[in-house]
């Protein structure tokens, strides 16, 4: 039997997580993507400079995902007090209300999971993990100090 990669393990988790979580939000005539937005945008505002950083999303994607947000009057834009040039995301009515149902949908899901491992396990899993984050972080420094000098001549 051939041995699977780390990499190849979260990958496969990851997109059976994924899987799950756009079918549960298609009930709620949503995404995952609309669903972990929700989920990251605070009572007080959220800058969205600081929110595509915080759903792994490149600039493009989030002004995508922003506009269908508001077209369906789940977010509104308020320009930012504190830097003219900025704006803040605030929750619509509408938008707390499918936060609600975002928040259920992952909440169920970890008590799914929780049930079925034991305190170390999950110890260990945020560990592991963790661990994974830290070193993909350090991993892209590791490899461009690391290329030959004539590499690619």
């Amino acid at each position: 039997m051939r041995k699977r990669t780390l990499d190849a393990v979260l990958r496969s988790t990851w997109n059976a997580v994924s899987k799950m979580y756009n079918r549960e939000a298609s009930k709620f005539d949503s995404t995952m993507a609309t669903g972990f937005a929700l989920l990251n945008i605070e009572p007080e505002g959220t800058p969205s400079t600081s929110l595509g950083p915080k759903l792994g999303m490149e600039s493009t994607s989030l002004s995508r995902l922003l506009n269908s947000m508001e077209e369906k009057k789940l977010i509104k834009r308020v320009p930012n007090p504190s830097d003219g040039r900025g704006v803040l995301i605030f929750l619509t009515s509408f938008g707390k209300e499918k936060r609600d149902d975002s928040r259920s949908v992952v909440l169920n899901f970890n008590n799914v999971i929780e049930k079925k491992l034991t305190n170390i396990q999950i110890k260990h899993f945020i560990e592991v993990a963790d661990c994974i984050e830290r070193e993909s972080k350090q991993f892209e420094h590791f490899i461009l100090n690391n290329i030959p000098r004539n590499y690619g001549s």
